[in-house]
């Protein structure tokens, strides 16, 4: 099927530019110059739409809320959204992201960038358009990173658009959420794959050393420094420095982190002479900065610039999906790597994974998988094989029945299950508890219902 595209650009030039790009590139392409023309279109099916935000009268920003507000109060998908800004405008792409764009584009127009990202959200547009269709959920993939939930699907796509940029990311979430697998992707995905990756973390150095461990140090700069020593800055020249936990960097430290983002120089311990360095910061917390801000314990200048670009990754209690497809994949790594024929897990089993709340996040299902597959007797995982606050778990929930009856629940029930458990994790929010659920409100109403009737 041919895919229909809405250009929003009131610069002639640039606008038949587009045109004849994506044209030629098989799309069938309407080009506008004015934002309130692209609402009047509403009823026409578009399946991406580019807009430049300065447009006369109502501005793309404007445009982008709009379109948002209407899909969500009818229910319905939208088209993919593209945000052209200002070249250099970092705040306003964030801005736009943040409130529902899809990608953005910068000015001068790079047309290798504009074919990247339309083939991108055509390729994910046709996955939505075939799920909704056939009723099935597919798998999002980001480098060792995989969901099965919308919510995760659109932070990769996030994440792709953020790899190829050079600016620093804050990644923030629960430990055991995987952030540092999600740095890793940010630099494979980047320009920067063939360099080196660095990652430290800032809470397993002590804080008399961690300056020299930065940035290095000359000779004699301190008792034991006996030669010139490279630090991670240094290190990481031409990659990634990953600072995982940096929330518990010393102060002082935070300070030159600011000025080494500001000008790309470091100075060594003990060297009058600062080296220029070219090194892409991602940084990852599991503490919430704004309150180590209030604290006094983490600058405040220092934060704002980290979080231009942020992605937060949920805790697994938020994408219970998820549990029975990495359950499986550890399953199949540990079973391989142990020289174990295929593993699965029972019915009891899978139950009793989806009634734990996984405090420790996807680490602590990792560990768990690695337990089980080490001491089962059979290629069958069943509850016993688990850690004990598993079934403690399991046994004490508000919703938990006899074991026996437990072990093995109808289609309806695990459906029910998996709903209430998705409720709970988001507070009773049904927009949230839709959307992570893949189904439309309506839906999930009707599903309460059937629920709720005796």
């Amino acid at each position: 099927m041919t895919d229909r595209i809405l250009i929003v650009e009131d610069d002639a030039a640039i606008l038949e530019l587009l045109t004849e790009e994506l044209e030629e590139a098989g799309h069938v392409v309407t080009g506008i110059d004015t934002a309130e023309r692209a609402l009047t279109l509403s009823d026409t099916p578009f399946d991406i739409i580019i807009s430049d935000i300065r447009l006369p009268g109502m501005d793309g920003m404007t445009l982008l809320d709009t379109l948002v507000q209407q899909s969500r109060a009818q229910q319905a998908s939208r088209p993919a959204i593209i945000i052209i800004t200002a070249f250099g405008s970092i705040e306003q792409a964030v801005n736009a992201l943040q409130r529902g764009a899809d990608d953005f584009l910068t000015k001068p127009l790079d047309l290798d960038q504009v074919r990247a990202s339309v083939a991108r959200l055509t390729r994910r547009q046709a996955l939505t358009t075939h799920q909704q269709a056939s009723g099935t959920r597919d798998t999002f993939h980001l480098d060792e990173l995989s969901s099965c939930t919308p919510a995760m699907g659109r932070l990769f796509d996030q994440a792709r658009t953020l790899a190829a940029q050079q600016a620093a990311v804050l990644i923030q979430g629960e430990s055991g959420t995987g952030k540092e697998l999600l740095a890793h992707a940010l630099h494979r995905e980047g320009p920067r794959r063939k360099g080196p990756f660095i990652a430290v973390n800032c809470a397993s150095i002590a804080a008399d050393v961690m300056e020299s461990e930065c940035f290095g140090h000359v000779k004699g700069a301190f008792t034991g420094a006996i030669a010139n020593r490279r630090g991670l800055f240094q290190q990481a020249h031409g990659g990634t420095l990953f600072l995982d936990e940096v929330g518990d960097m010393p102060l002082a430290l935070q300070a030159r982190l600011l000025r080494v983002l500001q000008t790309h120089r470091v100075r060594p311990v003990g060297s009058e002479e600062e080296q220029q360095i070219d090194v892409r910061i991602v940084a990852a917390t599991n503490r919430p900065l704004e309150e180590l801000i209030e604290a006094g314990l983490f600058r405040e200048d220092l934060f704002y610039r980290l979080e231009t670009f942020s992605l937060t990754l949920p805790p697994l209690r938020e994408r219970p999906d998820d549990i029975t497809l990495l359950a499986t994949h550890f399953i199949e790594r540990y079973s391989r790597e142990q020289g174990r024929s295929a593993m699965t897990l029972s019915p009891s089993a899978l139950s009793l994974l989806w009634a734990y709340p996984f405090p420790g996040n996807v680490r602590e299902l990792d560990n768990a998988i690695l337990r089980a597959v080490t001491l089962a007797r059979a290629d069958m995982l069943e509850p016993d094989d688990f850690p004990e606050r598993f079934r403690q778990a399991a046994t004490s929930a508000p919703d938990s029945q006899d074991a026996r009856t437990r072990e093995w629940l109808s289609l309806e029930q695990m459906e029910q299950h998996y709903i209430k458990r998705v409720l709970d994790a988001v507070d009773g929010n049904k927009r949230r508890a839709a959307d992570i659920l893949g189904i439309g409100r309506k839906t999930l109403y009707r599903r309460l219902e059937e629920r709720d009737t005796p």
